[in-house]
């Protein structure tokens, strides 16, 4: 038998038609499986997890079938409880499957901590920037009579400071400065 009797015979015809039948109902099973499986349709809104505990939001993903995945902790907030969601992805409000992974930034217990810098002897003029720029205030000036202008000492709630000293941001440190009499 040639080719071409072949392709123009009824049996060719008749495998070709129950391929296609064949592949629309395996089509139309998939699909409805497909419905089913990915519950198409059904979503979970996200709640405002912002100020809560770890342990409420833990409660609440729990029982809305959600996954709680903590990212990192961001930079200390006042505003917000310790240990506290910050932030959190997807927002509050959105739609989402079950089982959805809920990212969340949690507020440290305290502000992260920072080395001071070695600024004895430098000018007022150019210490204040160099303490600010890494977060920190100045606390209370004090002069005393020495030959330079520069600071001479620092301290933190009244006890002596040294340079490499690690202090949390926002920390005011006192500066003791020469006031070019002597």
């Amino acid at each position: 038998m040639s080719l071409v009797k072949f392709l123009t015979s009824k049996v060719f015809f008749k495998q070709i038609a129950l391929a296609i039948v064949a592949l629309v109902v395996l089509c139309f099973i998939v699909l409805k499986w497909l419905n089913i499986s990915t519950n198409h349709g059904e979503f979970v809104i996200v709640p405002d997890l912002k100020g809560k505990s770890l342990e409420t939001v833990g409660i609440e993903l729990k029982d809305l079938d959600l996954t709680l995945k903590i990212q990192d902790s961001a930079n200390f907030n006042p505003k917000y409880p310790k240990y506290s969601v910050i932030e959190q992805k997807p927002a509050a409000g959105s739609q989402v499957k079950e089982n959805r992974k809920i990212y969340l930034i949690l507020n440290p217990s305290d502000y992260r901590k920072v080395e001071v810098p070695n600024i004895l002897k430098f000018t007022f003029r150019q210490a204040k920037p160099q303490l600010e720029a890494l977060g920190f205030k100045v606390g209370e000036i004090t002069y005393k009579d020495a030959i330079g202008e520069g600071v001479m000492s620092m301290s933190y709630k009244g006890k002596p400071l040294k340079a490499g000293t690690k202090l949390p941001l926002t920390s005011k440190i006192d500066l003791v400065l020469g006031n070019g009499k002597l």
